[in-house]
């Protein structure tokens, strides 16, 4: 039989002379929250700055996966394939479609081939097209060129701009229907109608 060993032994009481506890005092806790507090307050800004850039790239990256199915589906398909805002405006999500009745939205009936829900409410997004920006949409024909939804053969390009605080960017359609995306912050060939 084992015996267990005692905790009376000299090393136990020569420890419970000199040993200090293995806690912290309040002061030190105290301490340790103020320092914690002070970089919290310094960091706050700076992470809400990021989160909103990285919210904004999340969203441009949508919105440009949802342009190049647009493109793809229409060289894939051999016809037209159209882009547009669920509502009024692209905040409240888009949706890629074949537009059968010619109107430019996506109605029950219509082919939907992909839905993209709504932005948060600060994330906007303005268009500009060559052909008018009303009502908003984007539309593809068989040889993966951007064109005006009545014809095939009109080009049609410009840029769709998504902007939350003060960080924008533009998505730039050309009128071979390439996407180029820029922030007219960093580069000088980033405003304006689309190259």
């Amino acid at each position: 039989m084992r015996r267990r060993p005692s905790s009376t032994g000299p090393q136990s009481s020569a420890c419970a002379a000199g040993c200090r506890s293995a806690g912290i005092t309040l002061i030190e806790l105290l301490t340790i929250l103020a320092i914690a507090g002070v970089l919290l307050g310094v960091a706050a800004p700076s992470f809400h700055q990021s989160l909103q850039r990285m919210r904004l790239q999340a969203a441009t990256n949508d919105l440009q996966a949802a342009i190049d199915l647009t493109r793809s589906q229409a060289i894939a398909r051999g016809g037209k394939v159209l882009m547009a805002p669920l509502g009024d405006e692209w905040q409240s999500g888009w949706a890629v479609f074949l537009d059968h009745n010619g109107n430019r939205r996506p109605d029950s009936g219509e082919p939907l081939l992909y839905r993209h829900d709504p932005l948060r409410s600060d994330i906007h997004i303005t268009s500009k097209f060559t052909s008018g920006n009303t009502p908003a949409y984007l539309a593809y024909n068989a040889a993966g060129r951007t064109c005006n939804a009545a014809s095939s053969l009109t080009a049609r390009w410009g840029t769709i701009s998504l902007t939350q605080g003060n960080n924008t960017r533009n998505l730039k359609i050309n009128m071979l229907g390439r996407v180029r995306v820029c922030d007219p912050a960093t580069s000088d060939d980033c405003s304006g109608a689309a190259d």
